[in-house]
């Protein structure tokens, strides 16, 4: 299953993150983040993950969020081509810190792309293209995953979305939790279940699967009685992490 996983990689919080790149101009409290943070290393334990920290990178305001410069495949870990000029160079830094946990380090080296816009399930990869993600960068990843067995299929991000992921996650096999506006891509109308969210919980769309728990962002109320029928559900505060545009699935990686 695309969701069973037994390691993570998780950044600790930065304070420079105050600066972090932010849609609509905000700028978050260190300490809350400290603390949205804890509770998230916390839930993220209790999914049963061994989690490998690294230490906070204060030249880089966004680099708490590890799952932009990365992806991980089966043994292998892709570093990325992060678009904007103030989180390129993560992607050095990264692959020297966690290149020991994996078998194989490549590159993405044309092109931009961040894991924001990638979506993984089971053996297939959905590529959106965003302001973050361009097409040559999308399709030079699509060469190296293809290489190690995968299939790839790159979409549009919707126009006003950030990250293909920003509203969309996958929680069972063949099943991606959607916001009404990703629920509109043909592709994925067309190949896979749907659980579209009500209107004004699209923050909800990005949660997180980990094994036999649902990662779920908290103070969404629809969204929990529906998921709660069917998934075990652990609620996770990120009211300030999402003021630079972030969400669940963007402070790890996992494998």
């Amino acid at each position: 299953m695309t969701c069973n996983f037994k390691n993570a990689i998780i950044r600790k919080p930065n304070k420079s993150i105050q600066n972090g790149l932010s849609s609509k101009n905000l700028h978050p409290q260190y300490e809350i983040i400290v603390e949205e943070h804890t509770n998230y290393v916390k839930a993220i334990n209790d999914a049963g993950l061994k989690i490998n920290l690294l230490e906070p990178l204060e030249e880089y305001p966004d680099s708490i969020f590890v799952e932009d410069p990365a992806i991980t495949y089966k043994s292998n870990i892709i570093i990325l081509n992060p678009a904007d000029h103030s989180r390129n160079g993560e992607k050095n830094i990264i692959e020297n810190e966690v290149k020991h946990l994996f078998d194989n380090i490549l590159f993405v080296e044309n092109g931009f792309i961040e894991g924001g816009d990638i979506l993984n399930i089971n053996n297939h990869f959905i590529i959106g293209l965003s302001e973050r993600t361009n097409k040559l960068g999308a399709e030079n990843l699509s060469i190296i995953l293809i290489k190690l067995g995968a299939t790839v299929e790159i979409c549009k991000t919707p126009n006003d979305i950030l990250h293909f992921k920003s509203e969309c996650s996958v929680i069972d096999d063949e099943v991606i939790l959607v916001s009404y506006k990703m629920a509109k891509l043909d592709y994925l109308k067309s190949h896979y279940n749907l659980i579209e969210l009500p209107i004004g919980e699209e923050g909800a769309s990005n949660s997180l699967r980990i094994n036999d728990k649902l990662l779920l962002p908290d103070g969404y109320l629809k969204a929990e009685e529906i998921l709660s029928k069917k998934y075990n559900i652990i609620k996770v505060k990120v009211d300030e992490i999402a003021k630079v545009d972030a969400g669940l699935s963007c402070m790890s990686l996992r494998w």
